[in-house]
């Protein structure tokens, strides 16, 4: 990455500001210590003063000016973390885990091989947007938030896509929260098998409607007889549906709902996304979120299905279902154990509480006296708090907590919740 590209922060030029070099006198700043010699900082009377929201409250900005030589110390320092997902190849290859990095694109482009995915280079026909491509790069965890895979996607930029022209429909059924616990609940009443599929490259099986045309990717050879033109003017066409476009979702569904609908399994139309299928032997259904399939049923029909599935499409056997849609699940012999501390540890480190020590807070008891009711309607001397902080996003992790694992908070943040469009501190 180029350090001249990173967004700093805006340069505001005053007559009166300290020239370069100069040595201004110590000062004390917010926090009660000194100011290093050196260090400019902005005077009282040219302090910057933004509305703060809707209200009349003013807040400062004063000592946030920072040195440009510092700042940029402190975003090359968050680049070089390894904690950070790259975004690009280019930064790939800086990394220390470039090898598995590179592992995972090689991977890719074995996969997008494999399946046929792309038609020859072509040059683009007229009145045709061929879409861009992007590489994405993600590393897969597990129940105990530990990576266990490196992952790289050459993904379609589908938002170039024309409605009524690239694609007609996009919607695909996938399994909620509440279906997958209602299924967790079966299978510990009927005592049984839970199993955990994951189906590599899923949307690469999905057959296109339309026709769609994408840039060259980089690294892709043009033909002989193309190379002294410009690369722009070609494009290549493509066989199945790819991550990023509008339609993939649907593409992938419809091509593994056909082929479980053809051995005899069946699906309602309130609940598309789960199958059946019963023998004399027993059941086995087919829960499908995404690329995520679970099975649940009986021993020996689990293991048909299992074999099923593995002739036509290329699967990982992740064994009992430990882990779906933020949920830890942990098997005993007395039942099933559901939880979510690994999400619960994600939210507290997102949101910067990941070291606070925990402590029993109740909420505070409402009063029958309106006026000392603290969740009473927003007077006129209430600050409204601004976007920096996230009340809306918390609010959404803690509802996800609540709905699924966690009743007890359910009642809390849910009042909160009620404050949303106007929170007050």
């Amino acid at each position: 990455m180029n350090p001249n590209e990173i967004n700093r922060e805006p340069t505001i030029h005053n007559s009166n500001a300290p020239k370069e070099g100069q040595v201004l006198p110590e000062k004390e700043n917010v926090i009660g210590e000194t100011s290093a010699p050196g260090v400019a900082t902005v005077p009282e009377s040219q302090e910057i003063s933004i509305n703060y929201m809707s209200t009349d409250e003013l807040w400062s900005r004063n000592e946030m000016i920072i040195d440009d030589i510092f700042a940029f110390s402190v975003t090359a320092e968050i680049i070089k973390d390894d904690n950070i997902e790259p975004c690009s190849i280019n930064e790939c290859t800086q990394r220390q885990d470039w090898p598995k990095w590179k592992d995972a694109i090689q991977a890719e482009l074995n996969s997008l091989k494999k399946r046929s995915v792309f038609e020859h280079i072509v040059p683009t026909p007229p009145n045709v947007n061929p879409v861009g491509y992007k590489w994405v790069f993600t590393r897969k965890r597990n129940e105990k938030n530990e990576i266990s895979r490196y992952k790289a996607r050459l993904v379609a930029q589908g938002f170039s896509q024309r409605p009524g022209i690239d694609y007609v429909e996009t919607y695909s059924p996938v399994m909620d929260t509440i279906t997958f616990l209602y299924l967790i609940s079966l299978a510990v009443s009927e005592k049984l098998e839970m199993r955990l599929m994951d189906v590599i490259t899923a949307y690469l099986y999905g057959e296109l409607d339309t026709d769609i045309y994408m840039k060259v990717p980089e690294g892709f050879r043009l033909p002989e007889a193309a190379r002294n033109k410009p690369r722009g003017m070609f494009s290549v066409k493509l066989r199945r549906s790819l991550y990023g476009l509008k339609q993939s979702g649907r593409m992938w569904y419809n091509c593994l709902s056909k082929y479980l609908l053809k051995e005899g399994y069946t699906n309602d139309p309130i609940f598309p996304c789960v199958f059946i299928k019963k023998s004399e032997s027993g059941f086995a259904i087919v829960a499908v979120y995404v690329d995520d399939i679970n099975l649940i049923g009986t021993s020996e029909e689990l293991q048909k299905t299992t074999d099923y599935l593995k002739r036509e499409f290329e699967m990982k056997d992740l064994g009992k279902t430990k882990y779906c849609l933020g949920l830890q699940i942990e098997h005993s012999a007395n039942g099933i154990l559901v939880h979510q501390s690994t999400y619960t540890e994600k939210v507290l480190k997102r949101f910067g509480m990941d070291k606070a020590h925990p402590l029993s807070t109740p909420m505070v008891v409402r009063s029958l006296d309106t006026k000392k009711d603290p969740y009473r309607p927003k007077g006129n001397d209430k600050m409204v708090l601004g976007p920096e902080v996230p009340y809306l996003s918390t609010i959404g992790a803690l509802l996800y907590l609540a709905q699924c694992t966690r009743p007890d908070i359910s009642f809390a943040v849910n009042l909160l919740a009620r404050y949303s469009s106007a929170p007050t501190r």
